[in-house]
C-alpha cells in the first residue's frame, strides 16, 4: 500500500494538493442534455445552485427540456458534426466565461451486424462521430479555457458495456472502450492543470439511447446514475462505475460469456 500511494504521488504531484471537487456554483456544459442521463444531470446540477447550458440535436426536445426545468439554457447542436461543436464552443465560452465543467453525454446505441459494418456507413460513422470523436474534440476545444478556472473538470460518460461489451453492439461498445481509454491519457496529460477527468461508467439506464421511442428494459434510472455522478464528483472518485457496470468492470471475460450466448 505504501508503494501504491509513492507510485502515484510520482505520477499524479498535484492530486494531493487538490480539494474535492465542488458541486455548487459552477457552470456546466451537458452535452445531449435534453432527455436521458443528460437531462438527469441538468436537473440535479440546477437543483445544487449551478448554471447550467445543454446542447441537443433535436429542437422539440430542447423546448420540452426549458419548458420542465425553467432555469436551464439550450442550444441546439449536432455534436457528431464538426463545424457545430465549434460554433458551441465559441459561442459557450463567449455568453457564458465562467463555464468550468463539461460533461461529455451525448451518445447513440444501434445495433449493427457484420454485414452492415460493410454496407451502412452513414450510421456507422455518425455512431462514431456522436460517442467518440465529439466528446475527444470538445475536450481539446475546451482544455485550456477549462484550465483558467481554479476548479473544473471534464466529465466523461462510458458504460459498462465498454468494459464487458454486447456483440450486438459492436460500434457503441468498442467507443465507449476507446472512450475509458482517452479518460486515462486525458486525466495523466492534465494532471498538472485544475482540471480534473471523470470517468462515470453507468450500467444499463432506462433511456432512449437506442433510438426515439426506443426503451431500454430494465436497467436503472437517469435520475440514478445522475444523483451517483455527483457523488463521483463531490468525492474525487475518477473512475466510477455505477451498479451492475462494477460487475462488467471486473468479470469482464464471465460476463461476456453470459450476456454473448
Amino acid at each position: 500500500m505504501e508503494y501504491f500511494y509513492f507510485k502515484f504521488l510520482i505520477y499524479y504531484p498535484k492530486a494531493f494538493l487538490r480539494s474535492n471537487m465542488n458541486i455548487t456554483n459552477n457552470t456546466v456544459l451537458i452535452t445531449g442534455g435534453a432527455t436521458g442521463i443528460g437531462f438527469a444531470l441538468a436537473e440535479k446540477f440546477l437543483q445544487n445552485k449551478n448554471t447550467v447550458i445543454v446542447c441537443g440535436r433535436r429542437a422539440e426536445k430542447l423546448k420540452t427540456a426549458r419548458e420542465k426545468l425553467p432555469g436551464l439554457a439550450v442550444i441546439q447542436c449536432d455534436v457528431s458534426k464538426k463545424d457545430e461543436r465549434v460554433s458551441l464552443v465559441t459561442s459557450v465560452t463567449k455568453d457564458y466565461p465562467e463555464l468550468n465543467i463539461l460533461i461529455n453525454n451525448a451518445g447513440i446505441q444501434r445495433p449493427m451486424t457484420t454485414d452492415r459494418l460493410g454496407s451502412d456507413t452513414e450510421t456507422l460513422e455518425q455512431e462514431i462521430a456522436t460517442n467518440l470523436t465529439a466528446p475527444i474534440n470538445l475536450s481539446g476545444l475546451l482544455w485550456r479555457h477549462l484550465a483558467g478556472k481554479k476548479e473544473s473538470a471534464i466529465v466523461i460518460i462510458t458504460s459498462g458495456l465498454g468494459y464487458t461489451p454486447i456483440a450486438e453492439y459492436p460500434v457503441y461498445c468498442a467507443t465507449k472502450a476507446a472512450l475509458h481509454s482517452f479518460s486515462m491519457t486525458l486525466r495523466h496529460q492534465l494532471k498538472d492543470t485544475s482540471v480534473k477527468v471523470f470517468e462515470i461508467i453507468p450500467p444499463i439506464v432506462n433511456t432512449d439511447l437506442k433510438g426515439e421511442g426506443v426503451r431500454i428494459p430494465g436497467g436503472i434510472s437517469a435520475g440514478e446514475t445522475a444523483a451517483e455522478t455527483m457523488k463521483a464528483l463531490e468525492t474525487d472518485a475518477y473512475e466510477y462505475p455505477i451498479g451492475q457496470a462494477a460487475n462488467l468492470h471486473s468479470k469482464r471475460d464471465l460476463l461476456f460469456n453470459a450476456l454473448n450466448k
